[in-house]
């Protein structure tokens, strides 16, 4: 057998495995790339929720007592307002009882 002929047979063998390997790696990638942006969306609509239902417990509060809430304490003992703090920051400011007050929500990360 000739040295050439070793060389081609045996490229030939691996060519298969080559392919699979880089198609393999190829698709794994799209797929982890995939998680990661689900994750980025959750955590984003995660927020939104969050801050919506801050929002619509504060107008709530101002329909059936005709002020604002003073702060955030007050909204999660009086409305049933639960937020995860171990992943959210509420951000809270009233400037007066009858002015719709800030609020934001941030991810602790």
């Amino acid at each position: 057998m000739d040295k050439r002929d070793y060389k081609s047979s045996f490229t030939g063998r691996l060519a298969p495995y080559i392919v699979f390997i880089i198609i393999f790696l190829l698709v794994l990638f799209f797929v982890l790339t995939g998680f990661r942006e689900a994750s980025r969306a959750s955590d984003a609509e995660g927020l939104r929720i969050a801050e919506a239902s801050i929002r619509r417990a504060v107008i709530s509060c101002y329909a059936s007592e005709g002020k604002y809430p003073p702060d955030f304490e007050y909204l999660k003992e009086n409305y049933g307002v639960r937020i995860d703090e171990s992943k959210y920051i509420v951000h809270y400011s009233i400037f007066a009882d009858n002015i719709m007050p800030d609020i934001a929500v941030l991810n602790i990360e």
